[in-house]
């Protein structure tokens, strides 16, 4: 038979908590567990692991489109790093670009671009003219909400998303915003060349 130690955390283990109170229910009224309901504690349990989650997908993602680079031969890598002073913020950063995911207040968590270089930062369809200072785009928020049954969902514009509908929209933008694009060195026919090797690639044949 299986012993409480042996039993690894799974979604069910709500479940195992209230097996474990059925054996020490003297235990669970002294430490007050599972009778009290501390939204805010709720909140900042989700944000965390919200936060881990969407960092998963960010990495994993990031894994696999620079197994295409060739090691940075074809185009330079997504990198993904800690934010130091924090336990689950991170950062996405690429061509002097970053996006910075963070729990800003209590159920926010804000994806903010910035970058410090000229040229030109695509956000939200609009184009933002660049100079030498750091340039911040306009973050945005998701927000949490809990439910009538005590879950945590989080939302975008009042719409409730998951971590990977967050992490796959955020990944593709900071990819196509973050992309070098440096004037050609051989006008027109190097952009012929690019299109034909793109076109290859895609199983055409040119």
């Amino acid at each position: 038979m299986a012993r409480f130690n042996d039993v690894l955390p799974t979604p069910q283990g709500w479940i195992h908590q209230l097996a474990q109170a059925e054996t020490h229910p003297d235990a669970e009224k002294i430490l007050h567990l599972g009778g009290s309901f501390d939204p805010q504690q709720l909140v900042e349990e989700s944000s965390s692991d919200f936060l881990m989650e969407l960092r998963e997908f960010f990495m994993d993602y990031a894994r696999v489109l620079n197994g295409f680079s060739e090691n940075g031969s074809r185009f330079h890598e997504v990198k993904v790093y800690s934010v130091a002073q924090t336990a689950s913020d991170f950062m996405v950063f690429r061509n002097q670009i970053k996006l910075v995911i963070s729990n800003t207040a209590h159920g926010v968590i804000q994806f903010s671009f910035a970058q410090h270089m000229r040229g030109t930062l695509a956000v939200d369809g609009q184009i933002q003219n660049q100079g030498d200072s750091k340039i911040t785009a306009q973050a945005q928020d998701l927000i949490a909400q809990v439910g009538p049954f005590r879950d945590v969902f989080w939302t975008f514009q009042g719409e409730k998303v998951s971590a990977e509908q967050v992490a796959k929209f955020y990944f593709a933008e900071f990819v196509r915003a973050s992309r070098d694009t440096k004037p050609s060195r051989a006008g027109n026919q190097f952009l012929l060349e690019q299109i034909k090797t793109f076109l290859e690639e895609k199983g055409f044949n040119v």
